[in-house]
């Protein structure tokens, strides 16, 4: 199958020092940038969008689409993350500010404080893109995406679907981290795990102690969607704790993981439309 859905992990960003100052860009442009939006979908029939904010229930986009299976009935088939949150909602509300108006530098930051231990800066850059690299303090959304297609996880979001079947069912699990330089923390090459469990792909390690996750009906994220519909149906399931995560660990998977990883991706602007969101029931 050829279509893709990259658009899902779209482009690369990281706040840290090798970044330099970030760019923010006036609300104007991302207003601009939602009217696009609102005005690409009006009577298309697109179904309901993300990111959103998880604490905002109401909707009023009327495309049903049946929930996928829960996790451990599907395929895992892709992990990778962003960098600040895509969704806001729970220990995650501290908008980064609107970045550069391509989905870089924006999204929303742990609202919690760290100390200075776990604040130290590592010594070296880690993640590093055109945009910048990844020191202790950053936020990330990490997704987990599930298919009912059969598979293997493999490099980039087509190892989620498949020839056999040109509508599979897809879940992605959200779990957002604070990076710190503390060796006590949650390991990602851990939290990343990947094994066959009853003859499907799992992430065992998938935390399950960070609050009651939000679930609700979108679609796939990353700017590549500011202004356009994503025309896929995803049910979201996003933790609303955060989990501290060791940075270090985080740099050793980018240097060594199965789908080729090597930076934080950049986010989507959070939908607000009402014509574009679905009602959480949950």
């Amino acid at each position: 199958m050829t279509v893709t859905l990259c658009a899902l992990a779209g482009t690369a960003w990281a706040s840290g020092s090798g970044g330099g100052e970030q760019v923010n860009v006036p609300d104007s442009v991302i207003a601009e940038q939602r009217a696009a939006l609102a005005e690409a979908t009006k009577d298309m029939g697109f179904g309901p969008q993300a990111p959103r904010d998880l604490d905002q229930v109401k909707g009023s986009n009327t495309r049903v689409f049946g929930a996928a299976p829960a996790s451990s009935a599907m395929n895992l088939c892709d992990i990778h993350f962003h960098e600040n949150a895509e969704h806001k909602g729970g220990d995650f509300t501290t908008y980064a500010g609107n970045g550069d108006g391509h989905g870089n530098g924006t999204g929303f930051k742990y609202n919690g404080s760290l100390t200075k231990a776990e604040l130290t800066p590592v010594g070296h850059p880690i993640g590093v893109s055109e945009h910048g690299d990844l020191e202790p303090g950053d936020t990330i959304e990490i997704h987990y995406v599930y298919t009912t297609a059969q598979g293997v996880p493999a490099p980039t979001l087509n190892s989620c679907l498949s020839d056999a079947i040109n509508n599979p069912q897809l879940r992605v699990e959200g779990v957002v981290g604070v990076l710190v330089n503390d060796p006590k923390a949650a390991d990602f090459t851990t939290l990343a795990e990947v094994e066959k469990i009853n003859g499907l792909y799992q992430a065992p390690n998938l935390p399950n102690d960070l609050g009651d996750p939000v679930v609700y009906a979108g679609s796939t994220t990353g700017p590549g969607y500011d202004e356009t519909g994503s025309p896929f149906e995803v049910t979201w399931s996003v933790r609303p704790q955060v989990v501290k995560i060791d940075i270090n660990s985080v740099d050793a998977w980018l240097q060594n993981n199965r789908f080729e990883e090597d930076h934080a991706h950049g986010v989507r602007n959070l939908v607000t439309n009402p014509d574009l969101l679905s009602p959480i029931i949950n």
